[in-house]
């Protein structure tokens, strides 16, 4: 499977960007580290794809994205964050569960995930505090979710579409998206030849079966504007764990916390985004407590 690849793209009016990502090879790491059914990757790997873009329009080098779902369907939470240049990581709280298609025959991502919750993403741009927007479910389906995101918590009129093909023996086959956003300067004008363009587009998985690039994408999807292209990218499913990270979070617990770890033969940190697994000893403990670091707990 090739590499991830993103791409950034704006009208030659300055009225609308348009963004699309095959994030194929994204979508089978994660079903490679989570060991995911076939609707569990399907649903990881839509929302990967959606804030892999979501990170790649952040401004600052250093600004990061999250998003998260809980919609109270069997799936439990899902979880994607993603950094400014769009390498992403994400978790489910079970990745295991099976439900039956939908009458037509394909993956019900939206009974896994369920409808009945909020959709969450939050912003990390450097500041004191993260920015956060929510907003209720639409549908559980995740393109949907996420151009109502847009809609309602800022106002930016968006048409997202995501896909995840997965192969009969459950690897996946191709998984991306695209997401187009008009920018203040559109009209009416801009919007009627946006919404007639839509109306024409073929699924994502489609396009890339068909083995367009996420620029050839762009161009299919809005083929009645001139694109310039912005910027592109390789993006990678990326962790950001470390045990730096891990001995910092153990910190946070507070000493009564950590005199409690120090009792057991080991202490194991799992992460959660891949299979990473931090071993901390006693005497390990012990240090930590003995400089002084740890907090009391409150």
């Amino acid at each position: 499977m090739s590499k991830s690849k993103i791409v950034r793209m704006i009208s030659d009016d300055g009225s609308l960007v348009i963004q699309a990502v095959d994030a194929g090879d994204i979508s089978e790491k994660a079903r490679l580290i989570h060991r995911s059914s076939k609707v569990c990757t399907a649903a990881l790997g839509r929302l990967l794809a959606a804030a892999s873009m979501m990170g790649h329009a952040l401004k600052g080098q250093n600004d990061s994205v999250t998003v998260r779902i809980n919609g109270g369907g069997p799936i439990g939470s899902l979880i994607a964050a993603a950094d400014a240049v769009g390498n992403v990581r994400g978790y489910m709280t079970d990745a295991h569960i099976d439900i039956p298609n939908k009458p037509n025959g394909k993956l019900d991502v939206g009974g896994a995930v369920g409808s009945d919750g909020l959709l969450s993403v939050i912003r990390d741009l450097g500041l004191p505090e993260p920015q956060i927007g929510q907003v209720p479910l639409v549908s559980g389906e995740i393109a949907e979710d996420i151009t109502s995101y847009y809609a309602i918590s800022e106002q930016v009129p968006t048409v997202c579409a995501l896909g995840v093909l997965v192969n009969p023996d459950e690897t996946v086959a191709q998984a991306g998206g695209f997401l187009v956003q008009l920018l203040p300067t559109s009209d009416d004008t801009v919007i009627e030849r946006v919404e007639a363009d839509i109306r024409q587009t073929k699924a994502v998985t489609a396009y890339l079966t068909d083995g367009l690039s996420p620029e050839e994408i762009c161009r299919a999807v809005l083929p009645s504007f001139d694109l310039q292209v912005l910027d592109e990218a390789e993006v990678d499913y990326r962790c950001t764990c470390s045990r730096e990270r891990v001995v910092r979070a153990l910190l946070s617990t507070g000493k009564d916390a950590l005199e409690e770890m120090q009792q057991d033969p080991v202490t194991e940190v799992r992460c959660h985004f891949c299979p990473a697994v931090y071993t901390f000893t006693p005497q390990e403990i012990g240090r930590l407590l003995e400089e002084g670091e740890a907090k009391p707990a409150e």
